[in-house]
């Protein structure tokens, strides 16, 4: 202990003398490239050995003479207790000095005793009893101090996770015999009584029903108490965008012989809340969004949020109110009410619809819903107009798999949504529709992806083709499905050439981009795709290009130079777009 201590003192001594220079170099050099590079990391030489242009000689003999027992002190947690070192200092040049110091590590210690045991109530529990398995030091290896701590601190910290949070280690000792190269190591977790769930008290002015926060529970009073649990209620709240913080732990103060309550600490985000947004792409222009967001109405965890989205060529105001499942966290319904307007080089739209929707998560990834819309909706699509009032029930899947939603490396996401209306239901007219999108982002080597995107949709109609509005027909072209061409301005035309979309679609997007450094990428794409009225025969538009890619934190700026192909006269159009989504 005092060899240590003096040793601490030294190197304390010469860390805190001011710093002139550093005239002094140090080569290591060890039998064990592994253990060479452990000596370079731990032994450095201070800076303050220097005064001025002169080597201070005299704190560099105590040094020097140190350097062996800083050496040793080094090597032995990873098992060499006998290390020698032979140190000569070497002038290479004027005022340069190098400590040359060779290291032979010796012979290590082995573990020649591994007792490693369990006991209490969980020590028949296979979680404990793997990781007693997987402890890093094995018999006949060498001893590794680093690899015994960090096993003491897996096992103990898989008994907490289990509920044994009264666990703690009986015995742990490691006897080393210097002499004869061995070492015994006896180590002994008592697991403890485990506990189980007990009440859950919310603290803080939240102001929200305890059965709405119950259903951010990952856990029920009288499961075993996990750690693991206790975070995924943590994230669960914290991802609800509810509160500004939220802590959740164990009350230890209140616990019984086997149950352990849970405080929840809450402060709720503001209950009114504003967020503006700008941005610009081709297929809508320059456009301005307003989100306006009130929580936790009438006390009951309600929700209501207004969005407003102006844009040259797209209109919205839609009001959605938000009654959540109060048995379940993964499930909501939510009402809306709005109006929509869109103007293309095909169309010109405008809707007024209400919706009820009910939303429940089928897995983690899958989301499905049944709906319930509606509208009432004019439309001008080249010299028709058109008047109609439909009701469309419906359903819809969604899945989304990523690794990062504003930079995803590698996932899929895609929906599907079939959807109908009958005459004899407040409708105009009669039809059957589905619709789906489909999309895979691939890693390839060298900074490489690839990105494929499907979209398609079928009508079943047999009524005129004029009796379906405009947000019923099927176009392509524009930012997210063939680039090269004006957005919604292919599909079926009328005898005078105007555009008048179609009964069904189809797609698809191929796409290589190259990371080229943290903020900035390339890509080269190829679309083809069209809407068409028949199955049996159709045409499909071409377009290629290459892109620019700009990453930000609110997802990436994309340029793109796209060119028409397979057309007589061909054109040239540039495609600018930003924000999440691929």
């Amino acid at each position: 202990m005092m060899r240590f201590l003096f040793i601490f003192l030294i190197l304390f001594w010469l860390h805190a003398l001011p710093c002139f220079g550093d005239s002094l170099q140090l080569d290591i050099k060890a039998d064990s490239p592994e253990l060479q590079e452990i000596l370079q990391a731990a032994i450095v030489i201070p800076q303050s050995l220097s005064r001025g242009k002169n080597l201070n000689r005299h704190w560099l003999r105590h040094y020097q003479k140190q350097l062996p027992e800083l050496i040793s002190s080094s090597l032995e947690p990873y098992g060499y207790f006998h290390s020698l070192a032979e140190i000569k200092l070497e002038y290479p040049s004027v005022d340069q000095y190098l400590l040359q110091v060779n290291v032979i590590t010796g012979k290590p210690v082995i573990i020649s005793t591994l007792q490693l045991e369990l006991s209490g109530p969980g020590k028949q529990l296979p979680e404990l009893q793997q990781t007693l398995k997987n402890f890093p030091l094995k018999k006949g290896e060498i001893l590794r101090q680093d690899f015994y701590e960090q096993g003491k601190s897996l096992l103990l910290q898989e008994a907490i996770k289990l509920g044994f949070l009264d666990a703690d280690f009986l015995i742990h000792q490691i006897h080393v015999y210097r002499q004869k190269h061995r070492a015994e190591i006896v180590l002994q977790l008592n697991t403890g009584h485990r506990y189980r769930f007990g009440e859950t008290t919310f603290t803080g002015n939240s102001n929200y029903p305890d059965r709405f926060l119950n259903r951010y529970l990952s856990y029920r009073t009288g499961n075993n108490f996990s750690q693991q649990q206790i975070n995924q209620t943590q994230i669960n709240l914290f991802n609800s965008d509810l509160f500004k913080s939220v802590r959740v732990y164990p009350d230890r103060t209140h616990a019984t012989e086997n149950l352990m309550p849970v405080k929840i600490e809450l402060h709720p985000a503001p209950r009114h809340q504003l967020r503006p947004g700008v941005g610009y792409g081709t297929d809508t222009g320059t456009r301005f969004s307003l989100r306006y967001r009130e929580l936790n109405l009438f006390h009951l965890g309600h929700e209501l949020d207004g969005d407003l989205l102006i844009a040259e060529k797209k209109q919205s105001l839609v009001a959605t109110y938000l009654i959540p499942d109060l048995d379940r966290l993964d499930s909501q319904t939510q009402l809306r009410v709005g109006f929509n307007r869109e103007e293309s080089d095909s169309y010109l739209s405008r809707e007024l619809f209400t919706e009820a929707e009910y939303q429940r998560a089928i897995n983690r990834n899958l989301l499905a819903s049944i709906f319930l819309r509606l509208t009432q909706e004019y439309s001008q699509i080249a010299d028709e107009t058109n008047r109609s009032q439909m009701l469309l029930p419906g359903i819809r899947l969604q899945w989304r798999q990523m690794d990062n939603l504003i930079m995803p490396r590698y996932g899929q996401q895609g929906n599907i949504e079939i959807k109908g209306a009958h005459t004899t239901l407040l409708s105009d007219t009669s039809l059957l529709q589905l619709s789906a999108q489909s999309t895979v982002l691939t890693p390839l080597p060298h900074d490489f992806s690839l990105m494929i995107r499907l979209r398609g949709g079928t009508t079943w109609h047999d009524d005129s083709f004029q009796d379906l509005p405009a947000s019923l027909r099927f176009f392509a072209g524009g930012d997210r499905s063939v680039r090269g061409y004006a957005y919604q301005s292919l599909g079926p035309k009328d005898e005078n050439g105007q555009v008048i979309g179609g009964k069904h679609l189809l797609v698809a997007n191929l796409e290589i981009e190259k990371k080229v450094t943290t903020k900035w990428g390339g890509a080269i794409f190829y679309d083809i795709g069209n809407a068409f009225d028949s199955l049996s025969e159709y045409e499909l538009e071409q377009g290629a290009g290459i892109g620019i890619r700009r990453y930000t934190t609110i997802g990436p700026i994309r340029v793109d130079l796209a060119r028409q192909i397979g057309n007589r006269s061909p054109r040239w159009r540039i495609h600018l777009s930003m924000g999440f989504g691929w």
